[in-house]
């Protein structure tokens, strides 16, 4: 079984940055993908970004250049550094891991952007 640990959510003034981050413990053999979603209320979730195993990196449109996303292998860990956030940014993130034919979900943090 593989947990994920998210940290870093809050609330943040238009304009202002956070870091996410998001520890995979357990049985983990190799990490593919590794990758943030966030879902807006009732129910809709997309992707945010994503970091393959060869280190390529996919964004949503609406995140390019604002948002980074990263990874440290050797801490099992996914991050998402978030710049110039908008209100149109809070959402719950969910981070995402994908080992061979099995995926995991984190918790979910909550990211609130607002004056």
């Amino acid at each position: 079984q593989v947990q994920l640990a998210e940290s870093g959510g809050g609330l943040v003034q238009p304009g202002g940055s956070l870091n996410l981050s998001c520890a995979a413990s357990g049985n983990i053999a190799s990490i593919d993908n590794m990758g943030w979603y966030r879902q807006f209320p009732p129910n809709q979730r997309e992707l945010v970004a994503v970091v393959t195993s060869a280190d390529i990196t996919l964004y949503h449109t609406s995140v390019k250049g604002r948002f980074a996303i990263s990874r440290d292998n050797a801490k099992n860990t996914v991050y998402l550094q978030m710049n110039s956030l908008k209100p149109e940014d809070t959402a719950v993130y969910y981070c995402r891991l994908v080992t061979g034919n099995n995926h995991y979900w984190g918790q979910g943090t909550q990211i609130t952007v607002s004056s």
